[in-house]
């Protein structure tokens, strides 16, 4: 049996050369070859329009209340030429992948069913630049805590008003933490806002009731009714519509975009239960979405009291190394104001901007849970504290079988009409296992899409000596969560891989799908963002080592023999060292401007004059033409010295390929802890990768395959011809991404590098040699036997790569960045084959190989916190 069909089984159809197949648990090629998908989210930045950080208060609320503010400038802007240098610099790290990232604000901001149709054809534009530079994708409908009028990010300003909710309340009565208001003493500002404290927002009033509304309002809020429809279905129609118009928007003016580049949607990042399986209101949840406690935290009782003005005092909670703890009392005073919106916003019951008409049976002004009969407004008594445990006939409710799947298979179905070949993705909440989902929404074209995060080290921006199973507590693998515990960073590699199995072993709840980890990364402003030179008189400015060791633990999850795909959140081009990636202080891009080199000539897309900026009022920007602007992998030849330019281009421009010595210039400038996340793995395999090792200490990776007389791949199915020609053409073989940050030669390396690793016995062929290859039988040499090859470089006359390569049977040979191996394929039953590749000469040395280490207390963190993400 054929191990890819030749016909979609969603349409029918036969399929394209292009086309990718999930299917025995992988992605896989139209010729049958195992695929790993492994790239970035583009980008953090696409949660507030161009402009907009989430620290900035000036036209905050007026934005929202007009609906006027675009988005178009996210991710990338394509006037100044910058796109371009961004996708080639991902493109360069080896990146097949993309995790687009697109709200739903950014689609409907004008109002309920007006369209920003000026933003999804620059969407379009843009994913035409990210095919032609040969990224696959997956739309990713983003959202945090609901709405950035809610602390996060995703949901237009208007569907707060459509919940009966004032935002402008929030800080007041602490319904939630909104980073551009965040002052809780005269003394602090924005810039002070505690790292992760935008996720306590989970368990605070606003978002709580926006995510209820969302997912059960029929059942909880049957009186909340809205245009005719509950606010439930009015929720998730407009939200379904939007992202219909983006798809259909896609499909009618780019339909050569669809499975060529947009492999298929996610429904929506992160989804959050609300109060939804709530067991006791009187106390503050231990389960998955209010589980971090930090700054003044309300239990669900007090947010209610507090949502209609009453004074409550709330525990305060600080995070340590030993994880959450409580810290007193605070006493907060709304003055009166409440969450709930003012009767006298909608005359008669209709909104005089955005036009819906309010059901007289929902009463603005006063808590819709209090309509409900929950709570008691006058005495401030909870007289349901089990209200949202269960369904109305008594049976408990089960969040994601009850109320989450159903979205997503609205979601899915309205999706499937207009890309009928999506891959759909299915993203319950975060740790939350998927339900089982019947093959007729399905059809054998999914894959599972779960996020993780080193929690301690997000929320400490620390890494540390110690950590635990987080998962593994949830899952209920110990008796106590002291036994979670991991001592030393050995001990901590191995637990991260061993959760990231338990994610990746949850996909055969939906069946032989793959799995993807969508989001996963670091934080780099740790230690006080010591690494940026912030402190000790800057001492440690460059010094990216604790990063290096957190990235790379988190990437060694993902390989080993998890084998896995993933998107590492997240590349930000305005990222700047005072306010991270403009959202909530998040600090998680890979690349930053502010991390250029000091050498380069000029600098591009940094804090208010970033790439993705207009230039200020007054300021005269110098830009190259379209083509002059253009930089590919090809034009970055090494040797190539700054051109005799004397004229100045600022902040924000464009800038050419002479702007760096060489392409390993370009690949590594900007980056942070670049040797962690830039990393050598398998992008296609004939056969299964069974174990991927990598040791950056070292350079050393390994890749173990098993190959069965089935995974003979069929270059035909690919549109490739089978004609006459050499055996490397006739044949398929695995490919290999090695990346120049670890394996470059010491030529591309040395105008850069202030320490050296020079080659010693190695044999540079000359360029007329023909590209390098050897072939091996079974166990017919020793390591000895080999001397490193340098291999024929893309850039005459200069080679990329330094590199001893041993194959345990096959030959091999390479091409750019790229490493093919071909090896036989059993005529029956499986074999194992391994490779391995080491740089000839030893590590490239950089600052980030330097050791830092830390200590400090621990243990009863993981009871409390183990959950973070």
């Amino acid at each position: 049996m054929p191990r890819v069909p030749s016909v979609s089984p969603v349409t029918g159809n036969p399929v394209p050369p292009h086309y990718v197949h999930t299917t025995d648990a992988q992605f896989v090629d139209n010729a049958g070859r195992t695929v790993l998908l492994r790239g970035i989210n583009l980008s953090g930045a696409d949660k507030a329009p161009v402009g907009s950080p989430s620290q900035k208060l000036e036209g905050f609320w007026e934005a929202g209340e007009s609906g006027e503010e675009s988005f178009v400038g996210r991710p990338l802007n394509l006037e100044d030429g910058s796109a371009d240098v961004h996708l080639t610099r991902l493109k360069g790290w080896g990146f097949n992948m993309l995790r687009y990232v697109v709200t739903w604000e950014s689609l409907e901001h004008a109002g309920p069913g007006k369209y920003d149709c000026e933003f999804m054809d620059y969407t379009v534009r843009v994913l035409r630049k990210v095919k032609e530079c040969g990224f696959r994708v997956y739309m990713d409908p983003h959202q945090d805590i609901w709405s950035r009028f809610s602390g996060g990010s995703g949901a237009p300003y208007w569907t707060l008003l459509a919940c009966g909710l004032n935002p402008h309340n929030f800080t007041a009565t602490l319904a939630a933490v909104i980073h551009s208001e965040y002052s809780p003493s005269s003394e602090s500002t924005p810039s002070e806002l505690p790292a992760m404290i935008w996720s306590t927002n989970y368990g605070r009033l606003a978002s709580q009731t926006l995510f209820t509304l969302f997912f059960a309002g029929r059942e909880f809020a049957p009186k909340c009714v809205i245009d005719g429809q509950n606010i439930q279905d009015y929720l998730q129609s407009h939200y379904i519509n939007a992202f219909a118009q983006l798809a259909q928007r896609i499909r009618d003016n780019a339909s050569d975009l669809l499975d060529e580049c947009i492999l298929g949607w996610d429904s929506m990042n992160e989804p959050a239960e609300g109060l939804c399986g709530y067991d006791n209101l009187n106390e503050v949840p231990t389960k998955q979405g209010s589980v971090l406690k930090k700054g003044p935290f309300p239990s669900p009782a007090q947010s209610l009291r507090l949502g209609m003005g009453t004074a409550q005092t709330v525990e305060n909670w600080v995070f340590s190394s030993m994880g959450p703890k409580k810290d007193g009392t605070v006493t907060i005073d709304p003055k009166g104001k409440k969450m709930w919106a003012d009767p006298a916003t909608e005359p008669n019951g209709v909104h005089p901007k955005w036009g819906w008409k309010r059901d007289p049976g929902w009463k603005l002004g006063t808590c819709i849970w209090a309509q409900h009969g929950v709570w008691d407004v006058d005495t401030g008594e909870v007289l349901r504290p089990e209200y949202f445990r269960r369904h109305p006939n008594g049976e408990e409710l089960e969040f994601i079988d009850d109320f989450w799947r159903p979205h997503w298979q609205e979601f899915a179905m309205r999706i499937r009409e207009l890309h009928p070949e999506a891959i759909l993705f299915v993203a319950p909440p975060v740790f939350v296992p998927p339900p089982q989902i019947d093959e007729r929404y399905l059809k054998g074209r999914c894959c599972y899409s779960t996020h993780y995060y080193d929690g301690l080290t997000l929320v400490t921006r620390h890494w540390n000596w110690f950590n635990a199973d987080a998962l593994g507590i949830i899952r209920g693998k110990y008796s106590s969560p002291a036994a979670a515990v991991k001592i030393g960073e050995g001990a901590i590699r191995k637990s991260l891989q061993e959760q990231l199995g338990y994610l990746k072993a949850d996909a055969k709840i939906l069946g032989a799908y793959p799995t993807i980890i969508g989001e996963i990364g670091i934080p780099y402003d740790m230690d006080g963002k010591k690494a940026y030179g912030y402190t000790d008189g800057g001492k440690y400015k460059g010094d990216f080592s604790s990063q290096q060791k957190a990235m790379d633990a988190s990437m060694n999850a993902a390989d080993g023999p998890n084998a896995l795909n993933y998107t590492i959140w997240n590349y930000c081009p305005d990222n700047s060292h005072e306010w991270g990636d403009g959202w909530n202080m998040e600090d998680l891009s890979v690349w930053s401007p502010d991390d250029l080199r000091p050498q380069t000539r000029f600098r591009m897309g940094a804090n208010d004059s970033s790439s993705a900026f207009p230039p200020k009022k007054g300021q005269t920007v110098t830009v190259h033409s379209a083509t002059a602007s253009s930089v590919s992998l090809n034009t970055l030849t090494p040797g190539d010295s700054p051109a005799d330019d004397a004229t100045v281009f600022p902040k924000g421009t464009a800038r050419s390929s002479s702007d760096w010595a060489n392409v390993y210039d370009f690949l590594t400038d900007g980056t942070r802890a670049p040797k962690a996340f830039i990393r050598p793995f398998p992008t296609a395999v004939v056969g299964v990768p069974t174990n991927i090792q990598f040791d950056i200490s070292k350079a050393e990776f390994k890749l173990t395959v098993q190959v069965r007389s089935e995974d003979a791949p069929k270059r035909d199915r690919l549109g490739l011809s089978t004609g006459p020609g050499s055996p490397d053409e006739a044949e398929l073989p695995t490919e290999i991404f090695v990346p120049l940050v670890h394996y470059a030669t010491d030529k591309l390396v040395h105008d850069i590098q202030a320490e050296q690793s020079p080659v010693s016995d190695s044999v540079t062929p000359s360029i007329a040699d023909g590209p390098m290859s050897k072939s091996t039988d079974k166990l017919s040499r020793s390591s000895g036997d080999f001397a490193a090859d340098q291999l024929r470089s893309l850039f005459e006359p200069s080679p990329l790569l330094a590199l001893n390569v041993d194959v345990s049977e096959g030959r091999w040979t390479v091409e750019a960045q790229t490493l093919k191996w071909w090896y036989p394929v059993p005529a029956s039953g499986s074999r194992e084959y391994t490779i391995t590749i080491k740089r000839a000469g030893g590590v490239i040395k950089t600052a980030d190989a330097t050791s830092s280490g830390s200590c400090s207390s621990l243990l009863s963190w993981c009871s409390d916190a183990c959950t973070i993400v």
